[in-house]
């Protein structure tokens, strides 16, 4: 009974030890290569002391204390972000759209795991995904306002460094990393960055035509050249060439100098006497011919000379002559304008003369005629105008339809006169009477066209007259 109850005993210490042993194995987790394994619960302190919130392991394994520990896994998958950035304002202040893809994962650098373990733990990747994407967005805004289209444009590297540098120092804030960025095109709303490109075209095109130009221009250059040496040699050739043959010709010449002389002194032998007279006469006849040669040389010389020198003589002379005859016409025609311009303005000022004295002669007869008072003068040229003005003012009134006027009648008339004689009484006394013009003039009206009243204008005017 007792060996029976130690073999229990013993068989329930085994399988204690064993379950123990299998639960303590359950609790040991590797960490595979592809996750970081986050170990959250009572996982110790910090360098300096404080708690920490959690212990990041990348490769390798650890053992999750029960109860007081758990653990999670943060995938390191990439992750592909389409950023299709529109609209962005550079430096110039010109707004541009930059496609891109951004490639981003989980950072395993431990300060950064630290990170992503406080900030990610328990986020599905898409939702990691549009975290990144909120950051790349604002960080690439930042770093196109501070650029201009042609950095962007051209200098592609300083442009893909400075979006990796800013976007990674934020994403590595929530504990991920910068894996790739690619650019795919760069455009803009203005067509600045399609202008750049037309200018670099052309630019390429114009360099292309200044390289080939100058090929060509070294290639006729060269053709040239090769035309010159060509020439040289063959002239060269010619020279020697021609100049053997005339090696060959003189001394052929001598040869048949050498026989010419043997045949001339056997023939001489034999008529000497004819060829001394034939050469005589020969002899004669060239001198003559020689002569008549140089006398007709300088008889033509003598024609041509004077032919040419009596042309230019003539040609001089003429040209002199119409110089001269144009000169002429030109002074002839410009004294005849002077003439008539003077002519014009000295009968102009002869008119005017002519005018100023007439009416000087009437205005001096006309004072002689007010018996030399200037003030008299003055009145007899009014009064030969007092017609003029009496008709102008009856023509004020000559037109007046007096049938149309229509004359509101209050019924206060006096004196038996009504509202519409009144207005016309009223109207003849707007114009001034005859008397009133005299006295304006200064004059008395004649005592046979009447007198004037006590307190007219007239009589006023008139008194100091009298």
């Amino acid at each position: 009974m007792g060996d029976f109850s130690t073999v229990i005993l013993i068989t329930v210490i085994v399988v204690l030890l064993f379950t123990t042993f299998i639960v303590l194995l359950s609790r040991y987790r590797k960490c595979p290569s592809d996750k970081i394994m986050v170990i959250y619960g009572k996982v110790g302190n910090n360098a300096d002391g404080t708690a920490s919130s959690a212990k990041c392991i990348h490769g390798g394994a650890a053992f999750i204390w029960p109860v007081i520990q758990a653990y999670e896994y943060l995938d390191l998958t990439p992750l592909s972000i389409s950023v299709d950035l529109t609209s962005a304002l550079s430096r110039q202040n010109i707004r541009i759209d930059v496609p891109s893809r951004f490639t981003v994962g989980i950072s395993t650098e431990p300060g950064i795991m630290q990170n992503a373990a406080e900030r990610l733990l328990g986020l599905k990747l898409t939702e990691i995904q549009e975290l990144a994407k909120d950051i790349i967005f604002g960080q690439l805004r930042l770093v196109i306002a501070t650029m201009d289209i042609e950095e962007i444009n051209t200098d592609r590297d300083k442009f893909l460094s400075a979006v990796s540098s800013n976007v990674e120092t934020e994403l590595k804030k929530i504990g991920l990393r910068l894996i790739n960025v690619n650019v795919t095109d760069i455009n803009d709303e203005s067509g600045y960055i399609v202008a750049l490109g037309k200018e670099a075209a052309a630019k390429a095109i114009n360099d292309a035509k200044i390289s080939v130009a100058e090929a060509d221009r070294e290639g006729a250059i060269g053709e040239a050249n090769a035309r010159k040496d060509q020439r040289i040699r063959v002239s060269l050739a010619n020279s020697e060439a021609i100049q053997g043959e005339n090696t060959a010709k003189a001394e052929i010449a001598e040869s048949d100098a050498i026989r010419r002389e043997k045949e001339a002194e056997s023939m001489r032998r034999a008529v000497a006497a004819e060829k001394i007279q034939s050469a005589r006469a020969l002899q004669e006849a060239y001198a003559a011919e020689q002569e008549a040669e140089l006398a007709r040389a300088t008889r033509d010389k003598a024609t041509m000379e004077a032919d040419i020198i009596v042309k230019a003589e003539v040609e001089k002379k003429q040209a002199e002559l119409q110089a001269e005859a144009e000169a002429e016409q030109i002074r002839r025609k410009a004294r005849g304008e002077a003439d008539a311009i003077y002519a014009k303005m000295e009968a102009e000022a002869r008119g005017m003369e002519e005018m100023l004295t007439k009416q000087a002669s009437g205005l001096a007869e006309v004072v002689r005629a007010a018996g030399g008072d200037a003030n008299d003068a003055v009145r007899l040229m009014i009064a030969d105008k007092m017609e003029d003005l009496i008709r102008v003012q009856v023509e004020a009134v000559k037109n007046l339809k007096i049938d149309k006027i229509t004359v509101w009648d209050g019924m206060n008339g006096k004196d038996g006169e009504s509202s519409t004689s009144n207005f016309v009484s009223s109207l003849m006394k707007s114009i001034p009477p005859m008397n009133d013009l005299f006295g304006m003039a200064g004059m008395n009206l004649p005592t046979y066209l009447g007198t004037p009243k006590e307190g007219d204008a007239g009589a006023e005017k008139a008194a100091p007259e009298q």
